[in-house]
């Protein structure tokens, strides 16, 4: 049967603030022409500010979920997010281990929120390499999270790190650069030895709480429509480059990245003016 859409599946926390986790994912995979699907591996109590609590789902609760839309829907290519413990990394590996293995899988091994709070724990890290990282296609730590990965400085060449991921199984490993300072930098490597680098001007906006999220979410949607690696990532690091520039604020710390800037200019010009906040007089434009 011809489905009229690609169909992409988040395994990933819920972050209540609408910024990165599984909402995050789901706008940019509407954004980027997709049919996005959800399991939800934590519930997170979280805002502009922090993170103030983390309740991890049990296993049982996650492979129904996957178990209910792979049996049903089918999938075109996976993202996987926060994961938190060593025991749902073992249960995500052994359900993504029964996919076909041309459906694509996007690793972004989420360790630390963008306000500094932890979301895994050190065994899960190890689980991590050795248990997921072998069915990944890619995967996306940002410098950081390349670090904690390999035990290395962050100021390791990022071929170096891409090179140490690489020996754990994954086909290509995407080494982030926004976390750095100059240009933002983005070098992928593929198992085979091929690398392409892919830069954008750093964007001084303070509003760019679920890029990681975003940026794993669009790469996985292009992936479902058929693009290369390269070549979706290249899309991927376009739409999230403009999601940045347009951040925006939101609560009283740091904004989201703003998922619908593609479409702004399509939106009924009340509904611009609202999002684009108050006027000089104080008004909103509604």
């Amino acid at each position: 049967m011809n489905q009229a859409t690609a169909r992409v599946l988040t395994i990933a926390g819920s972050d209540s603030g609408g910024g990165a986790g599984i909402q995050a994912d789901l706008k940019t995979m509407l954004a980027n022409g997709v049919h996005g699907m959800t399991v939800i591996t934590a519930v997170t109590a979280q805002n502009s500010v922090g993170v103030q609590g983390i309740w991890p789902l049990p296993p049982e609760a996650i492979r129904a979920q996957f178990r209910s839309v792979i049996d049903d829907i089918g999938v075109d290519a996976v993202k996987i997010g926060m994961l938190g413990s060593e025991e749902t990394v073992a249960c995500v590996a052994g359900l993504v281990a029964d996919l076909d293995p041309v459906v694509p899988i996007v690793v972004d091994p989420v360790c630390v929120s963008k306000h500094g709070d932890r979301l895994i724990d050190q065994q899960a890290v190890g689980a991590l390499l050795t248990t997921l990282f072998p069915y990944a296609t890619v995967v996306t730590p940002n410098r950081d999270e390349a670090a904690v990965l390999t035990g290395r400085s962050v100021v390791t060449p990022a071929y170096v790190l891409a090179d140490l991921l690489l020996a754990c199984g994954a086909e290509w490993v995407l080494i982030k650069g926004g976390h750095g300072d100059g240009d933002a930098i983005d070098y992928l490597k593929s198992r085979d030895g091929r690398d392409f680098t892919y830069t954008a001007a750093r964007d001084d906006n303070l509003h760019t709480h679920g890029t990681g999220c975003t940026l794993a979410s669009a790469l996985a949607s292009q992936l479902a429509l058929g693009r290369t690696v390269p070549e979706a990532m290249e899309l991927a690091k376009a739409y999230v480059t403009g999601a940045i520039a347009a951040g925006f604020a939101l609560g009283s710390g740091i904004g989201p990245t703003d998922h619908l800037w593609q479409l702004r200019n399509q939106l009924p010009a009340s509904v611009r003016d609202r999002l684009m906040g108050p006027r000089a007089d104080g008004s909103l434009g509604v």
